[in-house]
């Protein structure tokens, strides 16, 4: 595509003498904690709350700030990561994460803590595409199933725990303690990695296009800002904070996708999307982290104010099906490298159709083990569908496209969660409304405000599982990629 590249393709570092399972262990490591980050702290908001003496409106920013640094930075990554070299960027990470972490740790007041939370997730948005973009370098495609796999496990496992987890720390020890506890992990990861990782990707040090990198940082970060904001306690989709930043969002995506395509050297080569198995995968992966949303959402806040547990018996609830997929993820991976996409993601969007259905049958009678066999069931149909797909799609790209592709992937997955929680929380309460609205003089004043949550669940449950239909078809247009000849 450019003069760089071209020349990097011809010249790719020879891997054959590097021994990829202590930099698949040491990039496990790294991902796992920095991800475990991203729920850890959820569970700690009412005691955050109390503590830094601020409205559940602010400290909300400790997850959107999150979500929007990692939304802003990934985009950037596919430059970044043609700049540095693998340990660079990955000791980078880490080390940022890190360093958050301890300013976390040590917060003094809530603007100290936002200021680490931020540093955290610059962290985090360098570590995912790293991660995938290093795998995709360092094994041949009919070895990728089994090692995505690998990540797979990390990248769901890590967030199932995180609320569990974070509900027993806090049981005995307050909320810096969730901070203290994985500032050790990160130190030890850097320590590995100064050891163990090796340089595995291709340095061509493409031309910096200010112009896109700050269309790039509007576009994407307003998409995710705006949706994070409907979602919120005070907002909607028709306060002017949203709606404007969404426009504003959207036409600065606009051009930066106008921009890519015109351009000799993209920042985000878009002509990804040219390979047909690459664009239908990305397209299916947003249907069903929508999907997926929708039940990650919506099952704690059932939980916790329609049948009454505490958080931290939610987080029990929701945790076999987290570990279930965390360990199905390898075993997949591993089907996939034997027998492709299709036998893996056409059963498991069928069973995410029907387990959406299930969903939507739940009330205030239903019993906590059949809420976690629905969840089991939901969690081992992602499992099949989630790095299989993404591992089909990156396979077909020629390598000099890797570090776009990963960034693409990830980007997108972030936005699809930014509007999954927004639009599935609008759901939710829109049919809460609409139930207190017909039924406030039939029902018992009592019982009203479960009811009405549990009809608005539904509501939510329902849109979900149009989702999961439409990720079904498109689930059988699926082939089985293979790598393109290099040039």
């Amino acid at each position: 595509m450019n003069a760089a590249g071209g020349a990097a393709s011809s010249q790719h570092k020879d891997l054959g003498d590097i021994k990829r399972l202590p930099i698949l262990i040491t990039l496990v490591i790294g991902a796992f904690f920095s991800i475990l980050n991203e729920t850890l702290l959820n569970i700690a908001f009412v005691d955050l709350v109390k503590d830094l003496n601020v409205s559940y409106t602010t400290i909300q920013w400790l997850s959107t700030s999150y979500m929007l640094v990692v939304g802003i930075l990934i985009p950037i990554s596919a430059l970044l990561v043609q700049w540095f070299t693998t340990r660079q960027m990955f000791l980078g990470a880490m080390i940022l994460f890190t360093l958050g972490t301890l300013v976390c740790a040590l917060a003094p007041d809530f603007s100290v803590l936002l200021s680490g939370r931020i540093i955290q997730a610059f962290g985090t948005g360098l570590m995912l595409p790293v991660m995938m973009n290093t795998i995709l370098v360092l094994y041949p495609p009919e070895k990728r199933g089994a090692a995505m796999g690998s990540i797979g496990l990390v990248i769901m496992f890590a967030p199932a725990i995180g609320p569990t987890l974070s509900g027993l720390i806090l049981e005995s020890l307050d909320w810096r303690w969730l901070f203290y506890l994985v500032f050790p992990f990160g130190v030890l990861s850097i320590i590995i990695a100064a050891i163990y990782l090796k340089n595995v990707s291709d340095v061509t040090k493409p031309k910096v296009d200010i112009l896109s990198i700050i269309l790039s940082t509007i576009g994407f970060g307003g998409i995710v800002y705006g949706f994070s904001s409907a979602g919120g306690e005070n907002s909607g989709w028709s306060s002017p904070e949203v709606y404007l930043t969404l426009i504003v969002g959207g036409l600065a995506l606009l051009l930066f996708i106008w921009r890519q395509l015109i351009s000799k050297e993209p920042m985000l080569n878009l002509r990804a999307f040219l390979s047909p198995m690459f664009a239908l995968t990305t397209v299916l992966i947003i249907i069903v982290m929508m999907a997926m949303f929708s039940t990650l959402m919506l099952l704690p806040i059932f939980l916790q104010q329609g049948l009454m547990f505490t958080a931290f018996t939610a987080g029990l609830i929701l945790l076999p099906g987290g570990i279930l997929n965390g360990f199905l993820s390898p075993v997949t991976g591993k089907l996939f490298d034997k027998f492709g996409p299709r036998v893996l993601v056409i059963p498991g969007t069928a069973i995410l159709v029907v387990v959406m259905w299930l969903f939507t049958q739940i009330d205030l009678d239903t019993s906590k083990g059949t809420i976690i066999l629905y969840h089991c069931i939901m969690m081992v149909a992602i499992s099949m569908i989630m790095m299989p797909a993404q591992t089909n799609s990156l396979n077909e790209l020629p390598r000099k496209y890797y570090p776009h592709g990963t960034a693409i992937l990830n980007t997108l997955t972030q936005v699809a969660g930014a509007i999954g929680v927004a639009f599935f929380i609008s759901m939710m309460s829109a049919g809460t409304k609409d139930y207190v609205i017909e039924n406030a003089e039939k029902v018992d004043p009592e019982k009203l405000g479960a009811l009405a949550l549990n009809a608005g669940i539904h509501n939510a449950f329902y849109i979900g599982m149009i989702f999961a239909i439409v990720g079904l078809v498109l689930s059988f247009f699926l082939k089985r990629t293979k790598a393109p000849e290099e040039a």
